[in-house]
């Protein structure tokens, strides 16, 4: 599956953005989806998954509270709602797919297989 990010952009902080990540080339039923970032001079790190029925979600701590993923699979789209942003969830924002863990999805990165380009958020002070 192809996956492709979009509905990043700049923010003052407070603000919120919406993400989406759109799937193509096959079905995304069947696939966790997890969000993950990576900001200047870190290492990418895990935001959020759901499971491919959307029954199951998970969290970071950095953002549980705030952010929110969901899926629509009939429109092929897993969103990821980002409210009360802070300059330090500046980062470029991934989404991923994975097919083969058994429910829950995985926070562990190397459980994904297929990944987007990246879409860049930017919260200002």
């Amino acid at each position: 599956v192809q996956l492709v990010e979009y509905g990043g952009g700049f923010v003052q902080a407070g603000g919120s953005l919406r993400l989406s990540c759109v799937a193509s080339g096959r079905s995304l039923y069947s696939y966790h989806i997890g969000w993950f970032r990576q900001a200047p001079g870190k290492e990418r790190e895990f935001v959020a998954a759901i499971s491919w029925s959307g029954s199951s979600t998970k969290y970071s701590e950095s953002v549980k509270g705030r952010f929110t993923i969901s899926r629509d699979n009939a429109k092929n789209t897993v969103f990821l709602q980002m409210n009360s942003l802070r300059p330090e969830d500046t980062a470029v924002y991934y989404c991923a797919g994975d097919i083969h863990t058994v429910p829950p999805p995985a926070a562990d990165e190397s459980k994904y297989e297929s990944w987007g380009q990246g879409t860049q958020v930017t919260v200002s002070s």
